[in-house]
C-alpha cells in the first residue's frame, strides 16, 4: 500500500456517500459488506487513474454484483 491509497479511498468513501445521501461511516460500511473498500484497494493501480465519479460508478458494480442495493 502506498501512502496515496489511504486518502484516495476516503475520497471515494466520502463521494459515494455523497451520492447517496449517505454519512462517511454508513458508507464504508456499505462499501465494506459489499466488497467495494476490497475492489478499491485490489484495483488501485487502475482506479485511481480515473475520476473520483468513474471510481464510484464502479463500486456501484461491484457493490451490486456482491448483493448490494443501492442504485
Amino acid at each position: 500500500m502506498n501512502k496515496y491509497q489511504i486518502p484516495y479511498t476516503n475520497a471515494c468513501i466520502r463521494a459515494f456517500g455523497k451520492r447517496f445521501n449517505l454519512p462517511a461511516k454508513e458508507a464504508f460500511l456499505y462499501l465494506h459488506r459489499y466488497k467495494g473498500i476490497a475492489f478499491l484497494i485490489d484495483f488501485y493501480d487502475i482506479e485511481h487513474l480515473q475520476s473520483i465519479e468513474d471510481a464510484v460508478d464502479d463500486l456501484i458494480v461491484c457493490c451490486n454484483n456482491n448483493g448490494g442495493y443501492l442504485v
